[in-house]
């Protein structure tokens, strides 16, 4: 079952996937506050003028979306970072090794790093900013990591200041990124009870398998600020 959980999804797959996230945020089945996404030429225009503004620092709320008790972060991001970088900065205080496909949703929209193998309409994300997707206190989008497992993440302006700061800066967070290829969330919290029950059949095989991918014993409730925060120093 571990092993089944772990088989690498289709490029196919992942990008069925990117369709139905898309899908879920027409239909409302995803609650989020967006900012209205402007037209081409209106979004270069912002884009110009918004470089010419003070930069804004934003405080993000990153909530890997379906767990409970929750797994996230709290972020300082510069407003102008690209979705690009910001797809760095919350792979890293996260977790994830960036070994999959990503896509940032907001406002309809789905951005990504662009390639012929899309099959489906994507912004470039390298083009787009943080500060043109989200402007306001409360706006949200998704990011979703490995649409195969999909990992969604709910991203949440707490709060926009004026000014520069030394951002990315990790201020909290609570709980272990789950490790890669385990199934999702559904299939994360199966390998959980697993590891729970030192008699089930499956025990000493995923706990052996969870070591490979974490390099050592995985408590799902560990967190390391400092660690996060040396790692997100090493971006800028």
């Amino acid at each position: 079952m571990v092993a089944k959980r772990r088989a690498r999804r289709s490029l196919f797959t992942e990008i069925s996937s990117g369709v139905q996230a898309m899908s879920d945020n027409r239909e409302g089945r995803v609650d989020l506050r967006t900012h209205h996404i402007e037209s081409q030429a209106a979004a270069s225009e912002t884009l110009r003028e918004d470089r010419r503004l003070e930069v804004r620092t934003y405080q993000l709320k990153v909530t890997l979306m379906e767990t409970e008790p929750p797994i996230w972060r709290r972020l300082l991001v510069r407003g102008n970072t690209t979705l690009r970088r910001l797809d760095r900065i919350i792979q890293t205080a996260m977790g994830w090794t960036n070994s999959h496909l990503h896509t940032f949703t907001a406002g309809g929209v789905l951005y990504a790093d662009p390639s012929p193998e899309w099959e489906i309409e994507v912004k470039d994300e390298r083009r787009v900013r943080l500060q043109l997707i989200a402007r306001e206190e409360g706006e949200a989008f998704v990011y979703e990591y490995d649409m195969g497992d999909s990992w969604r993440h709910q991203v949440l302006v707490e709060e926009v200041r004026w000014g520069d700061s030394d951002g990315p800066v990790c201020l909290a967070g609570e709980r272990a990124c789950p490790p890669e290829d385990c199934g999702g969330v559904q299939g994360y919290y199966e390998t959980l009870e697993i590891l729970r029950n030192p008699r089930h059949e499956e025990y000493e095989h995923t706990r052996t398998w969870i070591e490979s991918m974490t390099g050592g014993p995985f408590d799902p409730d560990a967190f390391d600020l400092n660690a996060v925060k040396a790692a997100l120093n090493a971006l800028r």
